[in-house]
């Protein structure tokens, strides 16, 4: 996968493109990650890329045209138009799904903008998808693209050491991820659920399904009611809330 961050601001991602899984990744030749200063594809003498509303209003508004040249110079000769990603708060929520989905691109291109917005042209006609991290605003794209960017490089095949920590990830499998325990067997007294240490995998895996369904009851119950269940798994469930309910009453 081939990855580039038009910014204004490529310091930035020096430390986290060069450490821990991203680094890795880019060492082994799984991901190329670039950071490229979009100022340096400005048309005016001065190196500007915003400018003032039309209309009138506060703040100052990035120009298209140094985005535009930025996005298509870093397009191969003959090749597939990148997917390109905006950054912004009226962006769609990002979820582990989009990450899957992105994931799926060989070439991504992240707009990160800064200032009171974008032209409306880099919207209509040169981004294919927009993607906020959350409600609430940031200075600028920059650590929404390092999240995003994170996300989507350690689904790649061959990035983690253990080809199956992404796949059962809380998000990945609709819930939240079961509890988990290491050495030493008992801290302080906490001992450590006692199926884990049996030896007997059926169980195990039973156990921490069922904890995934408690941990996403208690935690985030709406994304049950979109989440693959067997009919087993939901009779239990319905006989859990049904046993609390008792409880709170009595």
């Amino acid at each position: 996968m081939r990855i580039d961050v038009l910014t204004l601001f490529p310091e930035m991602f020096q430390g986290v493109f060069g450490a821990s899984i991203l680094g890795k990744a880019r060492d082994k030749g799984i991901v190329s990650l670039n950071a490229v200063n979009f100022r340096d594809y400005a048309n005016n003498k001065h190196n500007t890329v915003d400018d003032y509303p039309y209309g009138g209003g506060g703040g100052m508004v990035l120009k298209p045209e140094p985005l535009f040249a930025a996005v298509e110079d870093l397009m191969p000769e003959g090749g597939e138009r990148p997917h390109v990603i905006l950054l912004c708060p009226q962006g769609e929520p990002y979820t582990q799904k989009k990450a899957e989905e992105l994931s799926n691109h060989e070439h991504l291109v992240f707009v990160c903008g800064h200032y009171e917005g974008y032209d409306e042209r880099i919207r209509q006609h040169l981004v294919t998808d927009e993607i906020s991290l959350g409600d609430y605003v940031l200075t600028g794209g920059e650590l929404p693209a390092m999240v995003i960017i994170d996300s989507v490089v350690r689904l790649l095949p061959g990035v983690l050491g253990n080809e199956t920590s992404a796949v059962t990830d809380s998000f990945s499998t609709g819930l939240l991820e079961h509890p988990h325990y290491t050495r030493p067997a008992v801290f302080r007294d906490w001992e450590v659920p006692e199926v884990l240490l049996s030896g007997h995998h059926a169980n195990v895996e039973v156990w921490r399904r069922q904890q995934s369904l408690l941990r996403t009851l208690e935690r985030r119950p709406e994304l049950l009611e979109t989440a693959e269940l067997t009919k087993k798994e939901r009779q239990w469930l319905d006989g859990i809330i049904k046993e609390r309910a008792n409880q709170e009453q009595s």
